[in-house]
């Protein structure tokens, strides 16, 4: 390895670059590249330049300016995970002998149950979006399917299959045929009755007719949960509703885990806490 590599600069862009040939995600490799420049740019300003000059010590001050900052335990730890990888890579290069992130901690973290939402959440939530085909056929995809807003945004027409919605392998995940049901598909058909035409690809587009973007159906929908006056809830609230709802109305675990495309079904088998018995006997896919 080279000695130039005992640059802290140096030693994260070839972590970056590792990272890059292993395959990541763009997502995770641009989290551990944020992270571990966040780190170094501390790290400089108390003129501390080489990888072998940094001690657990400066590590925990670090992590203490992050608190200070005013970030989240979860942030914190999810930070402390990549400068973890980070050391963890130098000593597998052997440009450290010790690994001074080992013993840090990771701070303690209490669960948040996910947001599901009520019954009378999301109907008021379809209300506000009612008179809007687009973003009514937004909102169902996502309450209905228990997608992501990623998945959503990357739909291309040809993802249409009748009753389904072809799910197409992206980065780390696998591809999936997620089934519409009445109210998905009727209000997928009402929006594509007024579609825009435009040569692009994309299920859902701006008026002129270009792809639209995750960040701006994003905006629309939280502009959606404050007209409803639904409070603490995210995009990813829709999801957490399908999933609680799927599971409470008897489907199996496992099978949930495939629909939503989790990779590991302990992520799903967490959702088993938060839900109260069925009461009313009313499925999802009937409101």
């Amino acid at each position: 390895m080279s000695n130039d590599l005992k640059s802290l600069k140096e030693a994260r862009q070839k972590f970056i670059e590792n990272l890059k040939k292993k395959g990541r995600s763009i997502s995770t490799i641009l989290a551990y590249d944020n992270d571990t420049k966040q780190l170094i740019d501390f790290l400089l300003r108390q003129r501390i330049t080489q990888v072998t000059s940094v001690l657990p010590e400066h590590l925990e001050t670090f992590k203490k300016s992050l608190f200070e900052s005013d970030y989240t335990p979860k942030s914190v730890s999810r930070k402390l995970n990549s400068i973890k990888t980070f050391f963890r890579f130098l000593k597998t290069q052997a440009v450290i002998k010790i690994n001074p992130a080992e013993e840090i901690p990771h701070p303690k973290i209490e669960p948040r149950p996910p947001r599901i939402l009520t019954p009378m959440e999301y109907r008021s939530l379809r209300d506000v979006a009612r008179d809007n085909p687009r973003l009514s056929a937004i909102i169902e995809l996502l309450l209905q399917t228990g997608i992501t807003i990623g998945e959503l945004g990357r739909l291309e027409l040809n993802d249409l299959d009748e009753n389904n919605l072809i799910i197409k392998a992206y980065e780390s995940h696998d591809a999936r045929n997620v089934p519409l049901n009445k109210a998905a598909q009727k209000a997928l058909d009402r929006y594509l009755e007024v579609r825009p035409k435009t040569r692009t690809k994309a299920v859902f587009v701006t008026r002129p007719g270009r792809p639209f973007l995750v960040r701006n159906i994003r905006s629309a929908i939280d502009r959606c949960f404050r007209q409803a006056d639904i409070n603490q809830a995210k995009v990813n609230s829709l999801r957490h509703t399908f999933i609680a709802h799927q599971i409470r109305n008897g489907k199996p675990v496992n099978l949930v885990q495939k629909l939503v495309g989790h990779k590991r079904l302990s992520t799903t088998e967490k959702y088993l806490q938060f839900i109260e018995p069925k009461s009313e006997g009313v499925k999802l896919e009937e409101l």
